[in-house]
């Protein structure tokens, strides 16, 4: 989704700088602040306090009507929303490193392993769907995490299946070098330890994982590193 909205850039912002709205443990606004490091692009972060509602606030809406994170505010006022949407359009304007391969194959297999975590597994899981079956189901902590657990370990047995049958994967999900699908990956698993899901029957996993773990844009996009 793109929409203009010339206030949607605070006027202290240096030209060429893009705003992002996120938040530090959200899962879809860490994988943006990697893509971004990747591509050494400078940003400003203006963190939204999901858990206080501060995303459902009306000058919010303003900027993305759907109350959700991340947001990214281009220098001209133009706003881009989803973070696969964002990634993409990063990746074409900034094509180094690339985060998806040339080879149509090739780049069908990376989106395949990213919208299996983006459309199968982080949906399922994020903040408002636990706050809803917390405040509208009355789940206790305990069933809401069961819940978690749950669709994430689902989700991980076929991507561990994936990436272990399939030659092209290597150090990381496709090859020797991060690709879209590492962006996806890490912000799952730093979620998945959160909830203490029990990652030992996913070697492979835990393996890219802490391959990318290893490079500076994946370390300065942690969530422990964000104010």
């Amino acid at each position: 989704m793109l929409t203009i909205l010339h206030d949607a850039v605070p006027p202290n912002v240096p030209e060429g700088m893009v705003i992002l709205y996120g938040y530090s443990l959200s899962s879809a606004s860490y994988r943006v602040r990697i893509a971004l490091a990747l591509k050494g692009l400078p940003v400003t972060d203006v963190p939204k306090q999901l858990r206080s509602g501060e995303q459902r606030r009306e000058d919010y809406l303003q900027i993305n009507p759907q109350g959700l994170v991340p947001a990214l505010a281009l220098d001209d006022g133009q706003v881009l929303t989803q973070s696969m949407a964002i990634i993409e359009f990063l990746d074409e304007m900034y094509p180094q490193p690339a985060l998806l391969p040339a080879q149509p194959l090739a780049r069908a297999r990376v989106r395949a392993l990213t919208q299996a975590i983006a459309c199968d597994i982080h949906p399922l899981n994020n903040l408002r769907v636990l706050q809803y079956l917390d405040h509208n189901l009355g789940l206790d902590k305990m069933a809401r995490e069961t819940w978690y657990r749950h669709w994430v370990q689902l989700g991980f047995d076929a991507l561990e299946r994936s990436l272990s049958g399939d030659p092209a994967a290597g150090r990381f999900c496709h090859g020797d070098a991060p690709t879209m699908a590492d962006v996806f990956l890490v912000p799952q698993v730093f979620n998945a330890r959160r909830f203490t899901v029990d990652m030992s029957p996913y070697p492979r996993i835990v393996g890219i994982d802490a391959a990318c773990r290893d490079l500076p844009a994946f370390q300065s996009a942690a969530p422990e590193r964000q104010a």
